[in-house]
């Protein structure tokens, strides 16, 4: 079986439930995988930026990979991300992953050196040489300051254990780039992380998405997803157009950089996902902050209830 078959559909990046000390949330992380689970999501996706990698301690990734892979009992692929800015921390992480079940690894750039993509194409083919497990690559511009260009994924898809690209540029011209670049190459999957392109990153020939919001309303994301797949077109623009009133009105509070992840956090903890806390340097809304974040956040429910029901 073709290595890469299983990998298609929505992947939520999960949050990391923690507790105020940093330290990671067990009862709530065993709640969240059974929530994303019970919602029909093809896959999870853990410790990538959503997940807050950067900011977690080796001791909570690690918990985190173990307690994932055992909670979900191979009912869906788990991947794990892998990014650092030490490659020997990238191999102990991946170590664990494998031991722990996981089906493949997802690494962005190493994101402190300035580097060109010469030293990406060096590092991502001697990362793949030295992991059991197939490798995704994760474009992440915005946060590594490096864009791993149409061309490098191209050299570093000839790797045979090098099998696909999370593509989080936001950038649709990119995508298609991706998508007309690979077209003679479905092996090769391509996600998208932006939910607010999801639709039309189907449409270009995406393989699903890396979305965040799937860590809330996964049904949501799923049943666009389905739509796509049975071309129930008129559902699959709803859908979207729900997903976009998310965006607006969980991921756009205040001037902070970081206002997507403290909404979404903050909204899966008035719905019992978590506790909300963050690792430094973030921290949480306020509770005035809260509190008129609860107020969107029913309108967005009530519509997410109401489009999975019609």
């Amino acid at each position: 079986m073709n290595q890469t078959a299983s990998f298609r559909g929505i992947f939520p990046p999960m949050i990391t439930p923690l507790n105020p000390d940093f330290s990671l949330d067990i009862a709530h992380t065993e709640i969240l995988i059974e929530h994303l689970i019970a919602g029909g999501v093809h896959g999870l996706f853990i410790l990538g930026t959503t997940g807050e990698f950067a900011g977690l301690s080796s001791d909570v990734k690690s918990d985190l990979i173990r307690l994932t892979c055992r909670q979900v009992k191979g009912r869906v692929p788990v991947l794990v991300g892998v990014t650092d800015c030490s490659y020997v921390e990238s191999l102990d992480l991946a170590s664990i992953a494998q031991e722990s079940g996981a089906k493949a690894l997802v690494a962005a750039p190493p994101f402190y050196m300035n580097i060109g993509q010469e030293e990406l194409i060096f590092y991502y083919q001697k990362l793949a040489d030295s992991v059991e497990l197939p490798l995704f690559l994760y474009d992440m511009p915005s946060h590594t300051k490096i864009n791993i260009k149409v061309e490098t994924a191209v050299k570093l898809s000839a790797h045979p254990n090098i099998i696909g690209i999370k593509d989080s540029s936001g950038n649709s011209e990119n995508f298609r780039a991706l998508c007309e670049a690979f077209k003679n190459q479905p092996e090769f999957k391509i996600f998208v992380g932006p939910e607010e392109i999801l639709a039309e990153t189907l449409e270009m020939g995406g393989h699903g998405g890396v979305t965040g919001g799937g860590n809330l309303f996964p049904k949501l994301y799923v049943a666009l997803y389905e739509a796509f797949q049975k071309k129930e077109y008129d559902t699959v623009k709803e859908l979207q157009e729900i997903i976009l009133f998310l965006s607006k009105n969980l991921y756009q509070n205040g001037t902070y950089q970081s206002s997507y992840l403290k909404g979404l956090k903050a909204s899966m903890a008035f719905e019992g996902l978590c506790q909300g806390n963050f690792a430094p340097p973030l921290f949480p809304y306020s509770e005035a902050e809260k509190a008129e974040l609860h107020e969107k956040f029913l309108k967005v429910k009530d519509q997410v209830q109401k489009s999975l029901i019609s």
